[in-house]
């Protein structure tokens, strides 16, 4: 499976911090439900053998609602429990090695930050390539913001699809209008709302509403 700009649309990433009455795999399928495009595993803390686990489940409901399944930054466990990409940060392994070693099928994304890393990103094999913090973030507090003049340039200086991510909410996403973006990255917004397939409702028609413009 290869990039679909489509399924770019609400790419939900998962965080552990908001786990607590339901399991991640509910608050995945709930997402799921409300319409998101894309799921991103991200774990920072388990062992290979539990991420690897959480991954072969998280898959399988990403396969019940036809949507992909992107493993953040572990290229063993992505490759392992077949999923449909990795996404890859700056500071991870590079994007050309991570093709190399998970072939050409295998959708890579990558987070850039300037007009010049994006472009390098996408010569070196990215499928996507996701843009932030665009707005404050608590999930990544010392992040680095990306002015709404840069998230335009890397939009206009590659043709893969970009994702704009960092504290988006639905209290700012319109903000995003104009850009070029072709989805939206939320963490929080979506895993920790009280009911989150209603949110991701909310945010799809929210996000639509910005590709539009």
């Amino acid at each position: 499976m290869r990039c679909d700009k489509k399924s770019m649309l609400l790419y939900a990433v998962t965080d552990r911090r908001w786990v607590g009455r339901q399991t991640l795999c509910e608050q995945v399928e709930c997402a799921l439900k409300g319409g998101a495009t894309c799921i991103q595993l991200r774990e920072k803390e388990l062992s290979d053998a539990d991420f690897l686990r959480e991954a072969l489940d998280i898959k399988k409901l990403c396969r019940k609602y036809h949507v992909p399944f992107i493993v953040n930054d572990n290229v063993k466990v992505a490759i392992e429990c077949g999923a449909d990409g990795i996404h890859v940060g700056q500071h991870d392994m590079q994007a050309e090695d991570v093709r190399e070693y998970a072939g050409e099928n295998m959708i890579l994304g990558v987070s850039v930050q300037t007009v010049e890393q994006a472009v390098l990103a996408e010569k070196n094999g990215a499928d996507y390539l996701g843009v932030g913090a665009v707005f404050t973030t608590s999930t990544k507090p010392d992040a680095d913001a990306v002015p709404r003049d840069m998230l335009k340039a890397i939009c206009g200086a590659v043709s893969i699809p970009v994702v704009a991510i960092g504290g988006i909410n639905r209290h700012n996403i319109s903000q995003l209008s104009g850009t070029g973006v072709d989805g939206i990255a939320l963490v929080s917004a979506i895993f920790g709302s009280e009911d989150i397939e209603r949110e991701c409702r909310n945010l799809r028609a929210l996000s639509k509403e910005v590709m539009r413009t």
